[in-house]
């Protein structure tokens, strides 16, 4: 089927390169290809221009959530796939991910992997439940399929109805992406996949984990990849106003401890141990400010 497809662009020329030679590669037909560049500066946009994508250029650089609400006009085709530019095909599974989204009213997110092939926890339960405890003191993956699929559902081998996932693919009719907005164009940066994926579930629309259809993403390349403090920071910052606005203060109570539950074990038992002492550190900033 025919579909469309909007990146979002921000010095990632590289990465490009990858995924418009997979696309190539692995599918049959060229989707509707629609590249909005924000603030770049190298030939991302030049680049995606000659090998036949739509481009918007959008001065400055107003942001993820934006720069997709100005591709998503341009779209001609019954569904559209969000897809960030460091993402990879590995066969033809983003068309049967379009296809599905063609099928039902939902958000449809497939398997990320890691560059070495690891599984990316790319899909989680609804933030703020009781069952956040839970998952902070038991190994999800040594538990029963039904709650390990429940708490850690990127693991999942077959399709499941999840809380949220990371928008570096989500696919939906286009319609419905008009209809949710999808993003609210005043966040800049982190939490716009778990805003929209709240926001729709407000409205009766499911977040659906397909692992059948398999992609590479190579990670947060456009803030910049590593963890430092004040990237924990900021992403502290907006899951709490995320989950505030969209859940309730009951939920981001709930959210609050059993993350800082879940840093602090894996702090303590030595598993990323930088990693989960800055995030547990900016989560206690978040929660003071």
């Amino acid at each position: 089927m025919s579909f469309t497809v909007a990146i979002v662009l921000h010095n990632s020329a590289p990465q490009l390169t990858a995924l418009l030679s997979s696309i190539d590669e692995h599918l049959v037909d060229r989707p509707q290809v629609i590249c909005v560049d924000s603030g770049s500066t190298d030939d991302g946009a030049s680049l995606a221009e000659a090998w036949g994508a739509e481009v918007v250029v959008m001065e400055g650089n107003p942001g993820y959530g934006a720069a997709n609400n100005a591709a998503l006009p341009l779209a001609s085709h019954e569904v559209t796939v969000m897809l960030n530019p460091d993402v990879v095909l590995l066969d033809g599974g983003l068309a049967r991910l379009a296809a599905a989204a063609a099928r039902r009213r939902a958000l449809i997110a497939p398997r990320l992997l890691n560059d070495d092939r690891s599984i990316q926890d790319s899909a989680h339960p609804i933030p703020g439940g009781r069952d956040g405890y839970l998952a902070a003191v038991t190994v999800p993956r040594l538990l029963p399929a039904r709650l390990r699929n429940h708490l850690e559902p990127f693991r999942a081998v077959e399709e499941v109805r999840v809380g949220w996932a990371i928008g570096a693919c989500l696919a939906a009719q286009t319609a419905l992406l008009r209809e949710l907005g999808p993003f609210n164009g005043d966040d800049f940066l982190f939490a716009e996949d778990l805003e929209l994926c709240l926001r729709a579930r407000a409205i009766a629309v499911s977040t659906v984990f397909d692992p059948s259809v398999t992609l590479i993403h190579s990670g947060a390349h456009t803030s910049s990849g590593g963890v430092d403090q004040q990237r924990c920071d900021l992403q502290a910052s907006r899951r709490r106003e995320v989950i505030a606005a969209q859940l309730g203060a009951g939920a981001l109570s709930r959210d609050d401890r059993s993350q800082a539950l879940t840093f602090a074990l894996r702090a303590a038992v030595g598993r990323d141990f930088s990693k989960n002492k800055m995030l547990l550190s900016a989560l206690r900033r978040a929660r003071r400010s």
